[in-house]
């Protein structure tokens, strides 16, 4: 898989990641066709910084679901 081309895989497969790393129950409706790929470079960043980090803080959260609000809406 290769992350650095958007495709709705793609974006479905880090949604899924992170969520999972943050142990977050849902994603907000968070869905592949929401993002454009005018943002796909956005998300990849978060994705990697998510995806290098065991650990985050209440404040880390916060401002990675805020993040993904506006991918979303991006």
């Amino acid at each position: 898989m290769d992350l650095n081309q958007w495709s709705e895989e793609n974006v479905e497969f880090m949604f899924e990641e992170i969520k999972r790393k943050l142990r977050m129950a849902t994603g907000g409706s968070i869905k592949a066709s929401n993002v454009k790929a005018e943002v796909y470079e956005d998300l990849k960043d978060l994705y990697d910084m998510v995806a290098s980090k065991d650990r985050f803080s209440i404040s880390e959260i916060d401002a990675i679901t805020t993040e993904l609000g506006k991918i979303r809406k991006g």
